[in-house]
């Protein structure tokens, strides 16, 4: 199944940002009309889809190495938490 025009936007738009930030964070809620929550949910749903890799394929495995860093043991900030969330080192 081919990549949805949403998805082709979401890698587009991610390809032209390198990390967080509030003018991301600004250019997501203005050019994408959806909070950078749900753009984070979103871009992760579709960096696992290979239809991706093939519509991008750099940007795709370079979002998929971050995503295995974030859950790789010992790696802050855990994978669920919020970007700029800092690990306190408590236990699970």
């Amino acid at each position: 199944m081919a990549l949805s025009v949403r998805d082709r936007s979401l890698l587009d738009f991610e390809s032209r940002w390198n990390g967080h930030g509030a003018a991301k964070e600004e250019a997501i809620a203005r050019d994408l009309a959806m909070t950078p929550a749900r753009y984070y949910q979103l871009l992760e749903r579709v960096v696992v889809d290979p239809d991706a890799a093939d519509y991008d394929a750099l940007l795709v495995h370079r979002l998929r190495r971050l995503r295995e860093r974030r859950r790789s043991p010992g790696s802050a900030p855990d994978a669920g938490a919020a970007p700029g969330a800092v690990r306190t080192g408590t236990s699970r």
